[in-house]
């Protein structure tokens, strides 16, 4: 049951991702152009999400515990450290150069557009890199000995 419904809010983010439009970098791109041909939709689908989001979580923290787990798993940490701020920074600056966030990218995949599996393929590799990244920076302990 758990996999499906994960599957299932999976299929309706991706639906609604691509019937908003937010599935083609032009759209999102646009965006970003206020001096050009600036469109405000992303600026809708942004704030529809927000909505829906706040009401959301006023609606589900009010159960007692989740359905599939033991306890609510909310961030706890508010520190605007370096990881946090360089992850942001490189987001969006990708989000603005390729149009395409993640959230974007995977329903876009159904197109079969080149650009789409390069974004998709070069978002897969900085996820290994960073995670390689961070394994490497980590201070490893001695064992005892």
């Amino acid at each position: 049951m758990r996999t499906f419904l994960t599957v299932l809010t999976g299929a309706l983010f991706g639906t609604g991702i691509a019937m908003s439009g937010m599935a083609n970098p032009a759209k999102v791109i646009n965006f970003f152009d206020v001096a050009g041909s600036w469109d405000p939709s992303l600026a809708f689908v942004m704030g529809g999400a927000v909505i829906v989001t706040f009401i959301g979580y006023r609606l589900v923290l009010r159960r007692p515990k989740p359905v599939f787990e033991p306890t609510f798993d909310i961030p706890t940490n508010r520190t605007l450290d370096a990881k946090l701020l360089t992850g942001a920074a490189t987001f969006g600056v990708g989000w603005g150069i390729a149009g395409f966030c993640p959230g974007g990218a995977l329903p876009a995949l159904g197109t079969l557009d080149s650009r789409v599996m390069v974004f998709v393929a070069a978002l897969i590799a900085g996820m290994f890199v960073t995670r390689l990244l961070m394994n490497w920076a980590t201070p490893r302990t001695q064992p005892a000995e």
